[in-house]
């Protein structure tokens, strides 16, 4: 990857960033120590912040000479519920956490970034905002942000974000136009029937049957309601039901998770899953109760801003990715202004950095960080609001 030197002399100083937040992993809207971290930080540099952003949440306003739109950048802060298994000198020192998601590298990438910019010569040609957000794991700490007035009150404009990704390869950037991750939700089902014994079936309404047609029809809905050419996922992903071997199941509990890029794809999967449930409800006159949680909109890269980025990296350095299944809260920022979502590749199986996203073993080579800060400081170029 073709760095800028003005960046690589960042390189230690995002190194111990990252290693220092990756010790005070905290879990969403937790984000206590990890939010001070940030505050002095920022605090060192001179630059002013305000705290408190959706509970734990930080921001740094630049003001640029035109004092007119913004232009920002996100970071996640929190972490995961999983006990770390690295042996390295920074591992996590709270038990049960781990930042198994990469965040402790974003944080890093914005951090060197907000240095980037406080030791720049010149005051910024427009203004530029750092956005520190909680709980991007759950249950999202961008909607609370946008409901907060944030993005109004320092009128930004259009906005950037990251996320590392062991599937890509070191030194490559994952980026696309148009949908990038999917629409999430997740649904409950409890099926209440009636219990007997074994012996005498006739007498229950067994919920383990109602239950294993249902599963079975769900997974006719993608591929016979669904048009081939749109993607989606559902998936039952744990079922509970029954005491005894010898005892008919009175009720049973079902939990999955379903994804689209399309909103009107999403819909419809509900709306089948609805039918087949009120139908079984007739055939075995059982009671299902089902209940959605819908979570995170669409990830969807604005076509003009993802093109201008790319006619600003070295087409060695781009992989032009397919949409991936996962999910993320940046959506929300882009429903509001512009935006571009992208990846920093991590996989190095030489040096075993391999495990995906949310393992206990979860790392990465810390010199992929000077990478993203690399991209964040091309767009500040690129728009000339750092010359």
């Amino acid at each position: 990857m073709k760095i800028l030197e003005s960046v690589l002399i960042y390189k230690e100083e995002i190194k111990k960033i990252r290693r220092d937040l990756h010790r005070i992993p905290e879990l969403s809207f937790e984000e206590y120590e990890t939010a001070e971290y940030i505050e002095n930080y920022l605090a060192e540099l001179g630059i002013r912040c305000e705290n408190k952003i959706a509970k734990t949440g930080v921001v740094a306003f630049f003001e640029g000479k035109s004092n007119g739109n913004t232009i920002a950048f996100r970071a996640d802060m929190d972490a995961l519920s999983i006990k770390e298994k690295n042996d390295v000198d920074f591992k996590s020192t709270n038990e049960g956490k781990m930042h198994a998601c990469g965040h402790d590298g974003h944080m890093a990438i914005l951090l060197c970034l907000a240095k980037y910019l406080a030791e720049s010569k010149d005051k910024p040609n427009s203004n530029v905002l750092l956005i520190f957000q909680p709980a991007e794991e759950g249950p999202g700490g961008a909607l609370p942000i946008i409901n907060e007035r944030v993005l109004e009150k320092y009128n930004v404009s259009e906005i950037y974000g990251l996320h590392i990704l062991p599937d890509i390869e070191e030194g490559m950037i994952g980026i696309r136009e148009g949908e990038v991750m999917a629409q999430t939700g997740e649904f409950d089902i409890e099926i209440k029937g009636k219990s007997a014994h074994a012996a005498q079936p006739h007498k229950s309404i067994d919920s383990m049957v109602v239950m294993s047609e249902l599963i079975l029809g769900f997974q006719s809905i993608v591929s016979r309601n669904i048009d081939p050419i749109e993607a989606a996922v559902l998936t039952v992903g744990k079922v509970v039901a029954g005491d005894r071997r010898n005892i008919i199941a009175n009720t049973a509990v079902l939990e999955g998770t379903l994804r689209s890029f399309k909103t009107s794809v999403y819909s419809r999967i509900k709306d089948r899953m609805r039918d087949y449930t009120e139908g079984l409800e007739h055939i075995h006159n059982c009671n299902i109760e089902l209940v959605f949680r819908d979570m995170y909109p669409p990830v969807i890269n604005d076509k003009r801003l993802t093109q201008n980025l790319i006619e600003n990296l070295h087409e060695s350095e781009i992989q032009i990715i397919e949409p991936l299944m996962l999910a993320e809260d940046f959506s929300y920022y882009q429903r509001v202004v512009p935006g571009v979502f992208f990846f920093v590749g991590a996989n190095n199986s030489k040096k075993n950095f391999l495990h995906p996203l949310h393992s206990e073993r979860f790392n990465f080579d810390e010199k992929i960080l000077i990478n993203g800060l690399n991209v964040y400081a091309k767009i500040l170029k690129a728009k000339k609001i750092i010359t």
